[in-house]
């Protein structure tokens, strides 16, 4: 009876809502078969409904807590673009840390009884949302995990053991790619340094290499058309480069010129915090799930939550995506080298170094590590991101102010992109493969666990 009345209730919106007036179904006339197989039909359509504002509550408060979160924790709210009264209803509240412990608890229960023993796609990255949340609360609380144990609850990642005898032979590469006296770091930096992009040619320089970042983007995707993100050039950051998504497809994109900006940069930034990188996820995620799907929980993204992984590494892989082969070093040597009136000559001999240099990004995890775990001073950490990062020490004391600051989540740069690299590899057959992957990657929220068991 129930079953019947839903489905006479449906038929009854079709017509509400504009559709051809439906007269009540001739029950008397339905084979066994065909009521059996309506009344499925009607219970899979109830209980999806049931699921839908089941997860919509949950995830309403997920947006709740995070910004209540936020309050303590200045650097947890990354963006958001919900309703304004409930960013104001959080400063106004001001719910204590302990209120805020338990009340994580009961969303993840609550998230995985509606779960059950299989999730889709949206209840399972819920759920790891609601995990990282919890765990960064804690730790705002003073709870202290280990690195592998805060990067698995706030990113579903752990990175792997390091060889430091690898790192060494890489060094030894480079060591012979950029010979001469004194120490490598050194020589490594004034090179790097002889290709900085003069400050009066920055706008132009990143003008023209946005541009190209954005026209090899929209020749793939389709965007909003009110798309578009402001550039601005500060000073005094622990970071390069930041972009701070606004909403309604708007981004600010800051890029740090406290240290001197190297023209291999240029579409680096372009691509990483722009096209395809951070402002374009941010659109696609602002329309297909938000505005499209109604998923509220991306009107807020918490930096530490494991769509980091995701948010970090394509933007790092999107550069290969956007320039393949030898592209990149081709439009920077004919186009911007030029711009910034340097020398193009120079221009092999920095795409091989970067190749190289490379290899020795995972030398920031195991650096964070020894050091966050309480196995190396400080000192000694500047020292190993001096000697593996090829920096000065000043540089490298940013870098230990960035780990201090942001701690685990250095791994979502290098991990993250070899995580991405890896599925976009398994999922693509060609170019134009990588790209459809590279969206349905941008569009599906899925976590670091679900991207390396993809096929």
């Amino acid at each position: 009876m129930i079953r019947i009345a839903a489905a006479a209730a449906f038929c009854f919106m079709i017509a509400a809502c504009g559709g051809e007036t439906v007269s009540d179904p001739d029950v008397s006339a339905l084979t066994a078969a065909e009521l059996e197989e309506s009344d499925m039909a009607s219970e899979s359509y109830v209980a999806a409904q049931e699921d839908s504002a089941s997860y919509n509550s949950i995830a309403e408060e997920y947006v709740k807590l995070a910004l209540a979160a936020g309050e303590h924790d200045p650097a947890f709210v990354d963006a958001y673009n919900g309703p304004q009264e409930w960013a104001d209803s959080a400063q106004r509240e001001q719910r204590s840390i302990a209120l805020l412990e338990q009340d994580a608890q009961g969303l993840l229960i609550s998230v995985r009884r509606a779960n059950g023993d299989a999730p889709g796609v949206r209840g399972a990255m819920l759920e790891k949302l609601i995990v990282a949340a919890l765990a960064r609360i804690q730790m705002t609380n003073g709870e202290v995990f280990s690195f592998d144990e805060e990067t698995r609850l706030l990113y579903d990642v752990v990175a792997p053991q390091y060889d430091r005898a690898e790192f060494d032979a890489v060094l030894e590469q480079i060591e012979a790619l950029i010979p001469g006296e004194g120490a490598l770091g050194d020589r490594v930096e004034a090179f790097r340094n002889s290709l900085a992009i003069p400050e009066d040619k920055l706008d132009a320089v990143f003008n023209a290499a946005i541009a190209e970042c954005r026209k090899r983007t929209l020749a793939h995707y389709e965007l909003p058309q009110n798309e578009r993100f402001t550039t601005e050039f500060v000073t005094d950051k622990p970071w390069s480069g930041y972009n701070w998504y606004q909403g309604d497809f708007e981004s600010l994109i800051q890029v740090n010129t406290n240290f001197p900006i190297i023209i291999d940069r240029a579409v680096d930034l372009g691509c990483h915090e722009g096209y395809p990188g951070h402002h374009t996820w941010n659109v696609m995620l602002e329309r297909d799930l938000l505005n499209e799907k109604g998923w509220i929980e991306y009107s807020v993204y918490p930096l530490y939550s494991p769509l980091s992984i995701t948010a970090e590494g394509s933007a790092n892989y999107g550069i290969e995506l956007a320039f393949p082969g030898n592209e990149k070093i081709q439009f920077e040597r004919d186009v911007l080298f030029p711009l910034a009136g340097l020398d193009p000559d120079k221009a092999a001999t920095l795409e091989e170094l970067n190749a190289l240099r490379r290899n020795l990004s995972h030398a920031r995890n195991m650096v964070a590590r020894d050091y966050l775990d309480g196995e190396i001073s400080r000192e000694a950490a500047i020292d190993m991101l001096a000697k593996y990062r090829l920096e000065s020490r000043e540089r490298a004391e940013q870098g230990v102010r960035f780990i201090e600051t942001y701690r685990g989540y250095v791994l979502n740069y290098n991990l993250g992109r070899d995580i991405v690299e890896d599925y976009i590899e398994r999922t693509a057959e060609d170019a134009g493969g990588r790209w459809e992957a590279f969206e349905t990657l941008l569009t599906t929220p899925l976590s670091a666990s679900a991207l390396e068991g993809a096929d």
